[in-house]
């Protein structure tokens, strides 16, 4: 999102400070993601500030009445120490104030300097419900919701390999750097603090499975309509050397609960604009009642015999 808003200044001749970045470490930030966005905003020349959203969401938890916040004094340690003793307590409610915070400080910076939010989600967090209703599923303007999350790593190494030399930019090097970093950290929502290490505690395609796959069924389903007998057995004889008939069965029963279950986040997603054959906004390509069933999908995928089988 931020190498599509540098480009868009640039067509329109204006400088790159007017890409405000802000960073907003909480309770799950590790150190690299962080150093990552000061890196990337300095390599880019856009303006550049932090708004932590970890004491925001504590006094919230408080005013709910959270089990993680029940202390009138508790601060943002405390929080942290009692989610590791007790990881049950880091429920949706604790993940999601701190998406929705986030969106509420954006909008805010945003009608400060007279800006627009962009949107990070990609095409393959729109398809897998990968977001917060109100949080990070919302903003001014979406650049990656046509875009699925493989190809944009891919976006990025052709940036990293051919085009940051070409951007006029003294710092070409470290627009590299950033973007390898970037790359190389693990694919995580940050939401649950790091272990006592410091490590990533949440990754997110050990939730979902891999995007590679889920691309593969998005692609198969809403391009082609495809029945997922007729997927399942592409996907076996693309993904058979990684990934055995049952755990391409799960990702599938995976894919096709959580698109079903999440359509209506898609339902009042922002403007984007359409990349490839594949689309989900519900103004143009994809319209579907957000309670539509998925029974006769996953009944299929129950059934499902890889050819050859007996």
């Amino acid at each position: 999102a931020a190498l599509v808003s540098v480009e868009a200044l640039r067509i329109c001749g204006q400088p790159t400070t007017d890409l405000v970045c802000v960073g907003m470490p909480g309770f799950g930030s590790s150190q690299r993601t962080q150093d990552n966005s000061v890196a990337l905003a300095a390599a880019l020349g856009a303006s550049f500030e932090v708004l932590s959203i970890a004491a925001l969401s504590t006094q919230v938890l408080k005013g709910v009445g959270h089990a993680l916040a029940l202390e009138d004094d508790c601060s943002v340690d405390d929080v942290i120490q009692k989610l590791r003793s007790l990881p049950e307590l880091g429920d949706t409610s604790f993940e999601n104030v701190q998406a929705r915070l986030r969106t509420l400080l954006l909008m805010t910076k945003a009608n400060q300097v007279g800006g627009i939010v962009v949107g990070t989600g990609d095409l393959s967090e729109k398809a897998l419900g990968w977001s917060t209703y109100a949080g990070d599923q919302i903003a001014m303007y979406d650049v990656n919701a046509g875009v699925p999350k493989t190809l944009i790593q891919h976006v990025m190494r052709w940036v990293v390999d051919h085009r940051a030399a070409h951007w006029e930019n003294e710092n070409a090097a470290a627009l590299s750097s950033a973007l390898v970093s970037v790359l190389e950290t693990p694919i995580s929502p940050e939401l649950l603090p790091p272990d006592a290490e410091g490590d990533v505690a949440q990754l997110t395609e050990d939730v979902l499975g891999p995007y590679e796959v889920h691309d593969f069924f998005l692609y198969h389903f809403s391009v082609h309509g495809r029945s997922f007998d007729q997927t399942l057995d592409l996907a076996h004889l693309v993904f058979g050397k990684q990934y055995d008939p049952e755990t391409l069965r799960s990702y599938a029963h995976r894919f096709v609960s959580r698109f079903f279950t999440h359509q209506f986040k898609r339902s009042c997603t922002p403007d984007a604009p359409k990349v490839l054959a594949v689309g989900l906004s519900p103004r143009a390509d994809w319209r579907m009642p957000s309670d539509a069933q998925s029974e006769i999908w996953l009944s299929t995928i129950d059934k499902w015999v890889p050819k050859g089988s007996t």
